[in-house]
């Protein structure tokens, strides 16, 4: 099968002093359109602002590095929530849900968003429709139909779409002072920190794993998506596994290097590749894909287009194959009992992370 799954890394799509928004295109990663995926990268410097607007899919934010504002406004309500995000946070974001990031720190604030993208505008990439700034989605409409629906005059409907000359990303003036976030419970049900919360696999010198989904985050029920974060010791490799649900990954390295092999429905390797710090790939619906680590270790955070994932995997003691019985492994590999039996022994002493072998 002629899968073209390269990882890439981001392109600038915008910048300015305020910061950078970056993507990756479904014309450079055509695997983006068909698994009805998108992805993006916000980097905002210190009072950069990114102003309100709204996208054409559903997205989990997660935080790379330092720490910012978002603000919310959800589609019942409508209220505003002000929401402190850190790096480790991750933040699930609807279709048509308003939202703006400020970076109130000193260094910079980069959040990378995965997501579905099979209602979008153009699938395999995420749309933005602004509320502020030149390229503000209201401009389009007369000034009769804004007067009456501001109840201003004239001179103000122009003032509110004119004084905003920057557009998407903005620098905040001096003096101009962000709401902090005041109600603890605004994060509830819709950040979950994956620094704070405790590992679901955890193997010694392999990695350890970590699975964001509806259970913990009922929001993502509605919104359609999983995730979950993985790191890889050095040398450690993760075992080959595939989506049993038709659900499709996208994968964003975050720190560090390695390799990864996927094979496909037929059975043909369709990556093999190196893969480092800023690179994304995807993995289709069936598709099984393993990894190992380089001497620095590998960390990578994933989205699944499925709120309750479900995977299996072909090495370990969690393994189907290790599941068969050791008669119908050896009819079906046709092979020795004595090979089925070291299989067995060899095969039950990890789960998922396999550290580097002595």
């Amino acid at each position: 099968m002629d899968v073209e799954l390269t990882p890439k890394t981001a392109q600038k799509y915008y910048g300015s002093d305020g910061g950078s928004y970056y993507i990756w295109s479904s014309s450079d990663v055509p695997i983006l359109s068909e698994a009805k995926v998108g992805a993006g990268k916000l980097v905002l410097a210190p009072r950069g602002l990114a102003l309100p607007h709204y996208a054409d899919a559903a997205k989990i934010g997660y935080v790379e590095q330092g720490q910012g504002m978002v603000g919310l406004v959800f589609q019942e309500g409508p209220k505003e929530k002000v929401v402190r995000l850190n790096q480790g946070d991750a933040v699930a974001l609807n279709f048509g849900e308003v939202s703006w990031w400020y970076n109130d720190g000193d260094s910079e604030f980069v959040v990378v968003f995965l997501g579905e993208s099979a209602k979008a505008y153009s699938p395999g990439q995420f749309t933005y429709r602004f509320l502020s700034g030149t390229n503000n989605i209201l401009k389009g409409f007369s000034m009769e139909f804004l007067t009456r629906a501001w109840n201003l005059e004239k001179a103000q409907v122009t003032e509110l779409l004119t004084s905003q000359t920057g557009q998407v990303i903005v620098k905040v003036k001096e003096g101009i002072h962000i709401p902090d976030p005041c109600e603890s419970d605004h994060a509830k049900g819709i950040v979950f920190n994956f620094n704070a919360a405790p590992f679901d696999v955890d193997v010694k010198h392999g990695g350890r794993a970590m699975s964001l989904t509806s259970m913990n985050m009922p929001l993502l029920g509605e919104i359609g998506l999983s995730a979950k974060l993985v790191k890889l010791d050095a040398n450690a490799m993760f075992s080959p596994g595939y989506s049993t649900d038709s659900s499709a990954q996208v994968i964003y390295i975050v720190r560090g290097s390695g390799r990864v092999e996927i094979v496909g429905v037929d059975g043909s390797r369709a990556l093999e590749a190196k893969v480092t710090a800023g690179s994304l790939f995807v993995v289709p619906r069936f598709f099984v894909v393993a990894q190992i680590a380089d001497g620095e270790g590998m960390e990578w955070f994933s989205v699944i287009t499925n709120p309750q994932p479900s995977f299996s995997h072909l090495g370990g003691k969690t393994s189907v194959l290790n599941a068969l019985s050791p008669q119908l492994l050896e009819a079906a590999f046709n092979v020795t009992p004595d090979l089925v039996k070291l299989f067995k022994v060899k095969g039950s002493k990890d789960v998922i992370f396999f550290p580097t072998p002595n």
